[in-house]
């Protein structure tokens, strides 16, 4: 069998995602900020684009006609045709017009926004506040060596990563300098850095408030496992103490710092500017896009007089604007796009979870993304992207779009609650319990269960993990 070439002509379809279309996906999983920095990017690559400050939008948008017409309304902009090469004799004035507006201002005016503060703190961080100490003590240069070492390998909560042996075959010094070096920087700011072991960071703490030899240091020294679970009677019988004054050295014990490092953390506040408001107005939910910060986007003036006057530029840069006409004016429309959608999907959202808004987190109702995107007739994808690092602020205070999709738990009779109800629910029971008798895993669900919601033990565990929460066991507070 001879194996030869052949060249066929065969007829297919496939689905092939434009660069433009490209474009609009990446803008709509964009946050506010990341699409901020976009925009200012394009402008810097684009010379036909350019910021509208609003003086300047307020002339543009005043009506031109003085007669006693009224003013055609806006209507939606029309989708872009992409072509290879551009037409001669397209209509350029009224392609520019179309696409030279910012999107639409803030349909409500007079509106308080909430305000968010925005200030930036330049925080010491752990190991420049124990340098700052090491260089102003009274060390000679052996142990300013060590202690150098010794700073540079601690973790973030302040704790030794590397054993004195090693250091001191680093260094090249005996083990009584590292150890002497080590004891001068546990007594720095704050007392207790530099442990080995919570063991260690509480009994220095305990010495350096004069409690050395008293049944603080003897709890720290011997009992921590049964302090752990709560184990006083056993303590004070091991101890030959009276309860009460176990419970006192207790008290004590909890006023130290287990993670001394953790008060210089590098950890920043971050500030969410929210990408919609909704307002309470009477009994309805009024939804408004929160445009501040957004650049207002529009064609260049100048290069739309070159294309009006087409004569005026050779063929190469006519081509060449024309270009980046079609890319200005797919990106405006794209961020108008954007906009809409995202105005769609929270629509919908406060369709569906009107409950939430006006009671609170114990009435959010279980939602999938198939839900919103049957109810404004888009694909899941399209919703799931718009609802990603998206923050709406509601009456109920500030929250991601995602948080309102939650999974559903089947209740005894009615309807099903959302997961992010039954965390609430779970939240309240133990707040108010009685700290001598907190509820057992399995006595939440009873009382869960009272309350029209059916959820296994199990299930209680795993809510109470996810939230932080100690077992029953170690709730117990008898004193």
């Amino acid at each position: 069998m001879a194996l030869e070439l052949r060249q066929t002509l065969g007829l297919a379809q496939q689905l092939i995602m434009t660069p433009q279309l490209q474009q609009a996906i990446k803008l709509l999983q964009l946050s506010r900020l990341e699409l901020v920095e976009t925009l200012y990017e394009e402008m810097e690559t684009n010379p036909l684009l350019e910021e509208q400050v609003q003086d300047e939008a307020e002339e543009d948008n005043a009506p031109e006609n003085d007669g006693d017409e009224p003013a055609q309304e806006s209507q939606e902009l029309p989708e872009v045709t992409v072509e290879e090469h551009a037409r001669d004799d397209m209509d350029w004035e009224n392609y520019l017009s179309e696409y030279n507006t910012g999107w639409a201002e803030s349909p409500v005016e007079g509106k308080e926004a909430p305000s968010f503060e925005n200030i930036t703190a330049t925080k010491t961080n752990l190991s420049s506040h124990l340098m700052w100490q090491l260089n102003v003590s009274n060390l000679d240069e052996k142990q300013r060596g060590i202690g150098i070492h010794i700073i540079g390998n601690l973790d973030d909560d302040g704790y030794l990563d590397i054993s004195l042996e090693e250091i001191s075959e680093i260094t090249g010094h005996p083990m009584e300098k590292v150890l002497e070096t080590l004891h001068l920087i546990q007594n720095f700011d704050p007392v207790g850095v530099a442990a080995r072991d919570t063991r260690e960071t509480l009994l220095i703490q305990a010495g350096f408030h004069d409690l050395g030899g008293t049944i603080v240091e003897k709890i720290i020294m011997d009992h921590l496992g049964d302090l752990e679970t709560k184990k006083y009677e056993q303590i004070a019988k091991c101890l030959s103490v009276m309860l009460q004054e176990v419970l006192t050295a207790v008290s004590v014990i909890q006023g130290l710092e287990p993670k001394p490092g953790r008060i210089y953390s590098n950890e920043e506040t971050v500030y969410i500017t929210p990408d919609i408001y909704v307002f309470k107005v009477g009994d309805d939910y009024e939804i408004v896009l929160n445009e501040d910060g957004l650049p207002k986007l529009r064609i260049n003036r100048y290069y739309r007089d070159i294309m009006r006057n087409r004569d005026s530029v050779s063929e190469k840069a006519r081509t060449y604007i024309q270009e980046k006409l079609k890319s200005a004016a797919w990106l405006i429309k794209s961020i108008h796009q954007r906009q809409r959608t995202i105005y769609r999907v929270t629509e919908s959202i406060v369709r569906f979870q009107g409950s939430f808004l006006a009671n609170g987190i114990s009435r959010l109702k279980p939602l999938v993304l198939r839900n919103v995107a049957e109810d404004i007739q888009m694909h899941e994808s399209t919703v799931s992207r718009v609802t990603t690092n998206k923050y709406v602020h509601t009456p109920q205070g500030l929250f991601e779009l995602k948080f309102f999709f939650n999974s559903s738990i089947s209740s005894v009779y009615g309807d099903d609650v959302a997961s992010e109800s039954v965390k609430e629910h779970v939240r309240n029971i133990i707040k108010s319990e009685n700290k001598a008798k907190p509820f057992s895993d399995q006595g939440i669900a009873d009382i869960l269960e009272k309350l029209n919601i059916k959820v296994a033990r199990r299930t209680i565990a795993k809510y109470r993990e996810s939230m932080s929460i100690l077992p029953s066991r170690k709730r117990k507070n008898l004193y």
